[in-house]
């Protein structure tokens, strides 16, 4: 059974590792006969600064707003960024900071300090790439970024199960692994 799955590319390079990941990803997906939307952060013009918080909801532009129309349709979402400083780079927690609002994709019940998850019944998966090796991000930092990602992010807002593979490292790698990277996320995409 085909999915409709969404593809956010979170590194602002298209040149990028994570960017051949995501054509690699796309690429499986598409021959598993899944339905396809992809979102190249880069690629978008907005104001990844959240001005004055929730107190007063900035007008989204308009391509965050298709971003928000292609989240609603999505059942899977994947998200492909590298950790920088232990956590996603700017541009993906500016994109999330103006997308991820309440009354889309989570809303706090009145005098209550409990919300409703709006985006449940759709799964994610991310795909990280690191320069530190991914055991030692594990275990002596205990990912953050991913914790972040996982937990206080999706998992918030209904989007369960989030799934996690990371790659890494990144710097120093031969071509020889990142082509075993490429293909296994290729295998991810046909196994949707």
């Amino acid at each position: 059974m085909s999915k409709r799955i969404l593809v956010i590319l979170g590194h602002p390079a298209r040149d990028s590792f994570c960017a051949a990941l995501a054509d690699s990803y796309v690429e499986g997906a598409k021959a598993a006969g899944n339905e396809l939307e992809s979102i190249a952060l880069g690629n978008l013009s907005f104001d990844p600064v959240l001005h004055n918080g929730y107190a007063t909801i900035q007008d989204l532009e308009p391509d965050l707003v298709a971003a928000q129309a292609a989240i609603a349709r999505a059942q899977h979402i994947v998200f492909i960024y590298p950790i920088w400083w232990g956590a996603m780079p700017a541009l993906l927690k500016g994109f999330i900071d103006r997308v991820f609002l309440p009354g889309f994709a989570f809303k706090y019940r009145d005098d209550s300090i409990f919300w409703d998850r709006l985006l449940a019944g759709r799964s994610a998966q991310l795909l990280v790439t690191m320069d530190t090796p991914p055991w030692y991000f594990r275990w002596l930092y205990r990912m953050p970024g991913h914790n972040q990602m996982k937990r206080t992010i999706l998992e918030f807002s209904g989007i369960k199960p989030v799934s996690i593979s990371s790659f890494g490292p990144i710097r120093g790698s031969s071509e020889q692994q990142r082509n075993k990277w490429l293909a296994r996320v290729h295998a991810y995409g046909r196994q949707a």
